[in-house]
């Protein structure tokens, strides 16, 4: 299934995405996708028996939200795709390493993007998310993918400046608005292998990201043990799992985000997500 969190007539509603229509569990599951995966393997069977008679909704009348509003971790890996730890000159991690995005910096995948007045150097990411799907502690890579409830498309936001002046990378990952992802929730069942698809960028049109996920150095049931170990992980919880060479931090000249960029990811099998970035406006400040 495609599980997506959609508003239509002023109403949020948990639905199945099926080509240009959304079927419409409302009544069938809970009306939150968090609430839905807490319910764990009973709401998914009753999402998958209620699609065939749900109603119907063409997706073009429905705005798509963030498939979890708050999710109750954003958890993230840097320099895990061994092109970009290149491109940024630095040795291979030999464990992964780990940061935070706020729950707060979660957004849907057409929402626009903040550009904050305290920064300029504003840059994307396109990434795997992974969404947890059973509470769990000290998974093995071997079992991950059964903890696992699907898989979606991220932006990983960076304020750069932020980012990099002080050791740790939390404080320029978690803007308000800096982890679009959707469209959707792409359920395991739909995905042969989340370590062979392509994802690909672009900024304005302009091909920036062209990498497949077979690139990565720790695919996402590697990260999945390795952070387990530590803590538990729960429902909702998003991992996104690294980004490819081709950010514009790296580009000669840099290229940082601005007023009225378009930014547009796409993972093959997941779908795309698209947002326009916009100075922050005065009102959320």
């Amino acid at each position: 299934m495609k599980l997506a969190t959609f508003t239509h007539e002023g109403r949020t509603q948990v639905g199945a995405v099926i080509g240009d229509e959304i079927a419409d569990l409302a009544g069938s599951v809970p009306n939150t996708m968090l609430a839905l995966l807490e319910d764990g393997d009973r709401a998914m069977a009753r999402a998958r028996s209620a699609v065939a008679t749900a109603r119907r909704i063409p997706l073009a009348k429905v705005r798509l939200e963030a498939p979890i509003a708050r999710p109750p971790k954003i958890l993230a890996v840097g320099l895990n795709y061994r092109a970009h730890a290149e491109e940024c000159g630095m040795p291979i991690p030999t464990i992964p390493v780990i940061f935070n995005k706020q729950s707060t910096s979660a957004s849907g995948p057409f929402d626009v993007v903040h550009r904050p007045p305290e920064s300029k150097q504003i840059d994307y990411e396109g990434e795997l998310a992974v969404v947890i799907g059973k509470r769990c502690r000290r998974v093995r890579a071997a079992d991950a993918r059964s903890v696992v409830a699907g898989y979606a498309v991220a932006n990983d936001v960076s304020v750069r400046d932020w980012q990099i002046r002080v050791p740790t990378m939390t404080m320029g990952k978690s803007w308000d608005t800096h982890c679009p992802f959707g469209p959707w929730i792409t359920t395991t069942d739909e995905v042969a292998d989340p370590h062979r698809l392509d994802l690909q960028t672009w900024v304005n049109g302009e091909l920036r990201q062209n990498a497949n996920t077979s690139d990565l150095i720790f695919d996402s049931d590697a990260i999945i043990e390795h952070l387990s170990t530590a803590f538990t992980l729960e429902p909702g919880d998003v991992i996104v799992t690294g980004t490819p060479s081709g950010v514009g931090l790296f580009m000669n000249p840099q290229s940082w985000l601005k007023d009225g960029d378009v930014v547009r990811i796409e993972i093959a099998g997941l779908g795309t997500i698209e947002n326009r970035v916009i100075d922050e406006p005065a009102r959320s400040r």
